[in-house]
């Protein structure tokens, strides 16, 4: 039996082959997320991975079904698992907001499903670090925002030479579309199409541009001029002077041919890139302030702004940047058990150091004390323990090699630092 198309098995390290996942590079990700978000007053959630397919339909469109694992389920409902949680998440704030003073800053760790076409940095599932705020509409929200996405990067080892926020503004291209005001496509429809050309500038090629923007009355070099001068709107000069007053101006540039969502974003949007242009977005976000609304059927009304971050894409880089740690067990103390007539003693010993947040391993059964020894080096115990006849604890750092003879309730202080959470 082998595994779905676009899924992952996540074994522990040593990694038995490249196409598999690790869970310890997982667990790790998963702590810099967690610590960042908890570091700005973030609060943990989470929602179910199978929602109604009308609420991805609503914010999305139809068009987003041929995206997803979606059925009907055994009580006649049209479901699918979740392609993305900010619906899940706006359900969930528009049902309780009132029980939450305001602004809400929340924060979750979702695994996320789409049925698509598997690509580099792109898989059918992945788990995914959210943050969203509700109930702000000021810039210093999205601000905020932008220095946990920064801040979170950051935590990894990450440095402005490694990553960028690219900021843009869908109010900015907004006034770009009024003031042009084309000769063709004027309206509704027209607008989309414009911000579909400019969302597809980097991918097609000048002439196929030229040609498509020039049915919609504009040219490229305006389009062009536009963007190459970068000017930031007051919004986006709020931010940046608040991201500048935090010591984090290096990490941001005004770049407007950053679209994001079309139907969705209402202001401000960005994408965190990395500078060598190896890798697709790291994460991506920005103001969303119809949507609750929208989930809601107009009952609840709250500005909302956030951002996501893949584990893919993460990961990669990483790797690539040389900037994941080595994994192991993590084990503090091997206890040797080297006489059976010692081992119930022994096992109040580990009990004793479990107990206390250490990370224990010894032998289940009875085995020579260099086969013990030898599985203490293949865990890369950090020290060995051994109860002598005399109940004291014989206790050896493996690095050092240096060895002391202690009481057993004085063996914690040397086999690790401060108890582990």
């Amino acid at each position: 039996m082998e595994r779905l198309p676009g899924f992952r098995d996540f074994y522990p390290e040593p990694i038995p082959h490249k196409d598999v996942g690790s869970a310890d590079a997982r667990q790790y990700i998963f702590g810099k997320w967690r610590a960042a978000a908890r570091r700005y007053g973030f609060r943990e959630y989470d929602g179910p991975p199978l929602e109604s397919l009308e609420l991805f339909t609503t914010k999305s469109g139809e068009e987003i079904v041929g995206q997803l694992y979606n059925f009907t389920d055994k009580g006649d409902r049209a479901v699918a698992l979740r392609p993305e949680m900010t619906p899940t998440l706006a359900r969930m704030v528009a049902a309780h907001e009132r029980a939450y003073k305001k602004p809400i800053k929340w924060f979750a760790l979702p695994q996320l499903f789409r049925y698509e076409r598997q690509q580099k940095g792109r898989l059918r599932e992945h788990f995914q670090f959210n943050a969203d705020i509700f109930g702000e509409a000021d810039t210093a929200a999205d601000a905020e925002l932008i220095a946990l996405l920064i801040d979170t990067l950051r935590s990894f080892g990450l440095t402005a030479e490694d990553f960028v926020i690219r900021l843009s503004s869908r109010n900015a291209w907004q006034e770009f579309y009024k003031r042009g005001v084309p000769s063709a496509g004027h309206g509704t429809g027209g607008e989309y199409q414009f911000y579909q050309v400019i969302d597809k500038l980097e991918r097609t090629s000048p002439e196929e541009t030229e040609k498509k923007l020039a049915a919609l009355g504009f040219s490229l070099d305006a389009v062009n001029g536009f963007i190459e001068a970068g000017e930031p709107t007051v919004e986006l000069k709020a931010m940046l002077d608040n991201l500048t007053a935090r010591g984090l101006g290096d990490f941001v540039k005004v770049d407007y041919r950053v679209i994001r969502g079309l139907a969705y974003y209402t202001g401000p949007v960005f994408e965190a890139f990395d500078r060598k242009g190896e890798f697709r977005a790291i994460a991506g976000g920005g103001r969303y302030d119809n949507l609750v609304k929208l989930i809601s059927g107009g009952k609840v009304n709250l500005p909302a702004l956030g951002f996501g971050m893949g584990d893919v894409v993460l990961l990669e880089l990483l790797k690539a940047r040389g900037l994941l740690p080595q994994f192991d067990g993590g084990v503090d103390v091997f206890v040797l058990i080297e006489h059976e007539a010692l081992r119930l003693e022994s096992l109040k010993l580990i009990q004793d150091l479990r107990a206390a947040g250490r990370v224990v391993e010894y032998s289940f059964t009875p085995a020579k004390p260099d086969k013990q020894f030898k599985r203490a080096q293949e865990l890369k115990a950090a020290h060995t323990a051994s109860v002598e006849a005399d109940s004291k604890v014989r206790v050896r750092n493996l690095l050092t090699r240096e060895e002391k003879i202690v009481m057993p309730e004085e063996v914690g202080k040397l086999v690790g630092g401060p108890p582990s959470s």
